[in-house]
């Protein structure tokens, strides 16, 4: 795999003479950046690379590839988007200013929001729009205010919304958000195809039975000590109305102090939510000292037709153990796509950024530390973290 990725000329040359089933299983194994690198060794390659049955077998192979996504930046002429898969072992960096640049105000203080597919989202903290950047048709779409008005980053949590792309290949995307609006739930909705919004008001879930075997995308709304409130929204369009589920916790003591989504060392636990599950950070000093780090991680998932949480499955100690280290500060994402539920932690301490990604196979029951090289993110604008499904050809 190494000498793939780093090929001389002779080397090229070796490769090409291989049989073609031969070079396109060698192809398979590589992450897509990879790819488009390889197209400008030789016209071979090109031409395998090129042709639709390879572009159907590659896809086909990648959907269950999982993509790490940082957004960092000093201003939006150097911002870059690093992407990291377990199907590689490094970084890619991808320069997103020359999508950004000619759409957006100079000055301007942009956030990455989430990505689906081909799709990466940012908010603009000064003119508070949402921008869509689509990297394979390189388009940028500029979304209009939402029913709610323009928001600025701060407005958004990342654990109500989701970015839902369209076919492979399309333009088209659905984003969905969820608030609280006139004391009612209610889910916001974007459709790219029509460029306009609609809100539609929840319903509660009165039998705690949502439909089964339905698709459902889960929007957090709020999480409180003993209790939230979720919506399961249709993956299709004109899906059934958004249903309210309230399920109950009982599995935290009053005492300990909570944060969502983001943590310093001043809060014991963190919660961070992704679709119909949730992992519970609780925090320990270390060695004694006045330092946090995470001590215990916890997976729980909606239960009962969404009426409580139930735990599933702690990390197992001896692997916290090994890549515990000290935090002052702590975010996080999490995802649950066929059966595998993957989190992942990101922290600061004293400028040096550190990620964890742990995944849980629901299936046989077991957690996996998937290893991720250096950032070499030291002093950098920290402005978003998400996770993805696999690029496409």
């Amino acid at each position: 795999m190494e000498s793939c990725r780093n090929l001389t000329t002779n080397n090229a040359v070796g490769l090409c003479l291989l049989p073609s089933e031969l070079i396109q299983d060698i192809l398979f194994r590589l992450a897509l950046p990879e790819i488009l690198r390889m197209k400008t060794v030789s016209k071979t390659l090109t031409s395998v690379i090129s042709s639709a049955d390879f572009h159907h077998d590659y896809n086909s192979q990648s959907d269950p590839d999982t993509w790490v996504f940082v957004y960092t930046k000093r201003s939006l002429r150097d911002s870059i988007l690093h992407g990291f898969t377990d199907r590689s072992d490094s970084w890619f960096k991808i320069r997103v200013s020359e999508f950004l640049s000619p759409v957006v105000p100079p000055g301007e203080d942009l956030s990455f929001l989430t990505a689906s597919g081909d799709f990466f989202l940012f908010s603009s903290n000064y003119c508070r729009q949402l921008i869509a950047v689509n990297l394979k048709l390189k388009t940028v779409k500029k979304i209009p205010p939402s029913p709610l008005g323009p928001r600025d980053i701060s407005s958004w949590r990342r654990s109500g919304l989701k970015l839902i792309a369209g076919p492979n290949g399309s333009d088209r995307f659905r984003y969905l958000f969820a608030e609280f609006y006139e004391n009612r739930p209610v889910l916001f909705e974007y459709l790219s195809e029509s460029d306009t919004w609609r809100s539609i008001e929840a319903v509660e879930n009165e039998l705690n039975r949502p439909d089964q075997g339905r698709k459902r995308v889960y929007l957090s709304l709020v999480h409180r000590r003993s209790d939230s409130v979720v919506l399961a929204v249709g993956q299709e369009e004109n899906d059934h109305p958004p249903v309210i589920l309230r399920p109950r916790f009982d599995g935290r003591g009053v005492e300990e102090r909570l944060a969502v989504g983001f943590s310093t060392a001043d809060s014991s636990t963190l919660n961070v939510f992704g679709d119909d599950y949730m992992a519970i950070v609780r925090s320990a000093n270390i060695d004694d000292q006045q330092v946090r780090g995470f001590g215990c991680i916890e997976l729980w998932g909606l239960s009962g037709g969404g009426a409580m949480w139930e735990l599933i499955s702690n990390v197992p100690q001896d692997l916290v153990n090994r890549v515990r280290k000290p935090y002052s500060v702590i975010m996080g994402c999490l995802e649950a796509r066929d059966g595998i539920i993957r989190v992942i932690l990101m922290s600061n301490f004293k400028g040096l950024w550190d990620i964890i990604w742990f995944s849980f196979d629901l299936a046989k029951g077991e957690w996996k530390w998937i290893p991720i090289p250096e950032t070499r993110m030291e002093g950098l604008n920290i402005a978003g973290i998400t996770l993805s499904a696999g690029l496409k050809l």
